[in-house]
């Protein structure tokens, strides 16, 4: 298997699992807590960065362009902030214009937030250090 579908697959993985964690913050705050599906979206959202952040450093992601750590962690929630923009877009698109419940929007939200994220952050972050 080559690099980029191991890549993928781990990194699909470990988006999966934060999905679930995603649409459980999300359906909690907005079902039990009252509150309004944009601003839980957000919130359950950046906890599934977290999530897809610890899962893929160990499965899907073999380089590292940055040493530290939590500056690493950072790049990758700031990157995730692109992806939270992609995602509140398409959940509120989908509820308004086309009538759909949230959890039906965020699923749908979560395909173009893959997609966008994967390709960024392995762009931006899992690469080789350049060779001074």
């Amino acid at each position: 298997m080559n690099r980029f579908l191991r890549e993928a697959v781990g990194y699909g993985a470990a988006s999966a699992c934060a999905l679930v964690v995603d649409i459980g913050i999300l359906w909690g705050l907005v079902e039990f807590l009252g509150w309004g599906y944009l601003p839980a979206a957000a919130v359950s959202f950046l906890a599934g960065a977290t999530v897809a952040y610890l899962i893929s450093i160990r499965v899907a992601f073999k380089y590292h362009r940055l040493r530290n750590r939590r500056a690493e962690f950072l790049s990758f929630v700031a990157i995730g902030g692109a992806g939270l923009a992609v995602n509140s877009g398409v959940i509120s698109l989908a509820v308004r214009f086309f009538g759909l419940h949230y959890l039906i929007a965020k699923c749908i939200a979560a395909g173009f937030t893959f997609v966008c994220n994967f390709l960024a952050r392995r762009r931006l972050l899992f690469v080789r250090r350049p060779t001074v």
